[in-house]
């Protein structure tokens, strides 16, 4: 099984120039903890709610004056559309993460599959047991 065939379509992106009090209010309205971040159609980072919280909120910094690339994660782990679902969990595994965007081979950004969607979509308990096992493991 590939992932195409189990991840979730047409994932909502945010400029590496928005406000942190646009990207929060983005996540509020889609009932989200993490936004990809793209520029110009090309991924450059990932933002999550504890990186506005942790990086930013806690410091003091209001959120209308701080830019979502002062916060964001510039490292974003990702898989592709046509890879084997065993190898996204695998990656997941070994990189400790719930969720992977899903690029397709022009590195464009399509999708995302995240661990519930391992579980759901593939019906493979095991396969969804151990790579939540891994990622739950302290590193």
């Amino acid at each position: 099984m590939r992932v195409r065939e189990v991840m979730t379509w047409g994932v909502e992106c945010v400029r590496p120039d928005a406000t942190l009090q646009a990207a929060a209010a983005r996540m509020k309205s889609l009932d989200i903890g993490t936004l990809p971040v793209c520029d110009n159609d090309r991924l450059v980072g990932m933002i999550t709610d504890r990186d506005i919280t942790v990086r930013a909120t806690a410091e003091g910094d209001a959120p209308t004056d701080i830019r979502v690339r002062d916060v964001m994660t510039p490292e974003v782990i990702y898989c592709f559309d046509d890879a084997l679902v065993g190898d996204a969990a695998l990656l997941m595994q070994q990189k400790q993460v719930r969720r992977l965007l899903v690029l397709n081979r022009d590195k464009r950004l399509v999708g995302i599959v995240s661990l519930g969607d391992l579980a759901v979509e593939t019906g493979d308990e095991q396969l969804a047991g151990n790579t939540l096992e891994a990622v739950s493991a302290p590193s």
